[in-house]
């Protein structure tokens, strides 16, 4: 089956709308969180003279901030710099805010940032559907152990500089702040990412580089939120969701492990919980949730 034609049965059998409800769902999170945090520079900016009266609702940044000016939310990968970096006198207020973003990425999964906040992804998954039209191939090969590496060098460098030395180059910070403040440099940061998915290898940034999703994979390692295949045996092996998916290697020995013993969720840190293998799939293999539900029997 063609590239292009991705989605092509899904669409007729379940229809438009549920053939991309995930992907629709993930670009309105994405893009109203953005909102979020430009209520105050947006106001000001249609209005001058208002008092803004609503507030901020999010203030700051993906790495820090503060909802409705009362609870403190932060980065924990930017916690564990500051840590590595040696900091003295880390605010409890930079704690609390670590500890809340922890405990909800442990709940939903952690690679529910990269696929549902992050703005980066954005930018991957244009890059992706560029690819797919020209119809490039995989591409260079690279190790998805890469990433671990990336986080283990982002720590150790914080802890040599004593500073969080991997905030001056972040996608993803660099991204956020420059849609407020101005992109800069940020500009080439993005291109570059935007081009080495497209001409030097697929998904290559957000699936074998990215120190921050090697950090939230681990935190995802436990989450009860999933992706189950309880219709397994509906599987008709058109490899949609192998196309589609960013980690494709978690989903074959889910499909395939009937036989061998292996439950029907993925229970891999790396699966981002985009939804797209539910999109995709015309036989409704597919759905989401929780990896402590009982394998359901065939029907």
């Amino acid at each position: 089956m063609a590239n292009l034609e991705i989605g092509k049965e899904a669409i007729e059998k379940k229809g438009w709308w549920k053939a991309y409800k995930w992907l629709i769902l993930r670009r309105i999170s994405q893009f109203s969180i953005l909102a979020l945090f430009m209520m105050i520079p947006i106001c000001k900016w249609i209005s001058p003279e208002s008092d803004c009266a609503l507030g901020w609702i999010i203030k700051g940044n993906l790495s820090s901030s503060q909802f409705m000016n009362t609870i403190p939310m932060t980065d924990p990968l930017l916690f564990l710099q500051m840590i590595a970096s040696g900091f003295i006198g880390i605010a409890k207020e930079a704690i609390i805010g670590a500890v809340i973003i922890l405990v909800f990425y442990l709940l939903v999964g952690g690679r529910v940032f990269c696929s549902w906040v992050c703005p980066v992804n954005i930018v991957t998954d244009g890059a992706f559907w560029l690819r797919t039209k020209l119809g490039l191939g995989a591409g260079t090969r690279f190790s998805r152990h890469i990433r671990y590496w990336m986080l283990g060098m982002v720590l150790l460098l914080s802890a040599i500089t004593g500073s969080l030395a991997y905030e001056l180059i972040n996608p993803v910070s660099m991204l956020h702040r420059g849609l407020f403040y101005g992109m800069g440099l940020g500009w080439f940061v993005i291109a570059a990412v935007f081009l080495f998915d497209l001409f030097v290898t697929k998904r290559g940034w957000c699936t074998h580089i990215c120190p921050m999703g090697a950090f939230y994979g681990l935190l995802g390692k436990v989450s009860p939120v999933r992706v189950r295949a309880d219709a397994r045996e509906k599987c008709d092996d058109c490899a949609e969701c192998y196309l589609v998916c960013p980690e494709s290697q978690i989903i074959k020995p889910v499909l395939k492990g009937e036989k061998t013993g292996i439950p029907a969720v993925i229970l891999a840190g790396e699966c981002t919980n985009c939804g797209r293998c539910i999109d995709v799939c015309a036989e409704n293999v597919f759905e989401f949730g929780s990896r402590f539900k009982k394998d359901s029997q065939k029907k």
